[in-house]
């Protein structure tokens, strides 16, 4: 019987050139979540496997990178703009074998700057942001991950502002907490305590309780802190 491996290949078609090419994913039973950090930043045990390593699909052809959340759509012109500064300079690599927290980084800053080339949501610009922050957590890099929280906190209010998020995963109370939490996280504290207030005007309204409550608690803690 052959042996289940933690990894599996899985075929993508590039949403720029169209042509297919295959990157790995991991295997549900091989990822192991000890806890959740305050910001959503999935904590996984050495044993497993890191599913973040895995989220951005690089095109070895043409060199776009994209997450399963990009939409399929492209800004009038920014393909032009993309074929003059990522595919007419893209110098062929593969990242569609194993990955290390480096080459996952390297994956995920690719993908940021094809997605703000394309003109892609706030909401996904953000997903890619954050999970920098989370890598650069991973290995004590506290410049890099202030740096990336920094741009995802911009991302994730102008995703509120516009309304981008609507339709995806992230609901209204937990953009307040992200919001209020990466403000927390940057040394914003009036605007922390200001969404994470808004999460719990609206705790009537959500079944997200444990959002609330964490919301409670950040809350709790910024007013400990200020005494």
């Amino acid at each position: 019987m052959t042996e289940l491996l933690p990894l599996y290949d899985k075929t993508h078609e590039c949403l720029m050139c169209h042509k297919t090419f295959t990157s790995k994913k991991a295997r549900s039973r091989f990822v192991k979540m000890i806890k959740f950090d305050t910001d959503f930043c999935p904590l996984y045990s050495t044993e497993g496997v890191n599913p973040l390593y895995y989220y951005v699909k690089v095109c070895p052809h043409c060199g776009f990178s994209f997450s399963d959340d990009f939409l399929p759509f492209f800004a009038p012109g920014s393909k032009e703009v993309i074929t003059e500064k990522v595919c007419n300079n893209w110098v062929s690599q593969d990242f569609g074998g194993e990955r290390n927290v480096q080459s996952a980084i390297q994956t995920l800053k690719l993908a940021a700057y094809c997605g703000t080339l394309k003109k892609e949501k706030h909401i996904n610009l953000a997903g890619l942001y954050i999970r920098l922050a989370w890598l650069y957590r991973e290995i004590d890099n506290q410049e890099q991950e202030l740096r990336f929280t920094n741009l995802a906190l911009k991302e994730y209010m102008e995703s509120y502002s516009t309304d981008d998020y609507k339709g995806t995963q992230v609901t209204e109370v937990r953009m307040f907490y992200l919001i209020g939490e990466l403000s927390r996280r940057t040394n914003k504290i009036d605007q922390a305590t200001r969404y994470f207030s808004k999460v719990i005007e609206n705790q009537k309204n959500t079944t997200e309780a444990t959002t609330v409550e964490m919301a409670k608690e950040r809350w709790h803690e910024i007013r400990e802190m200020q005494k």
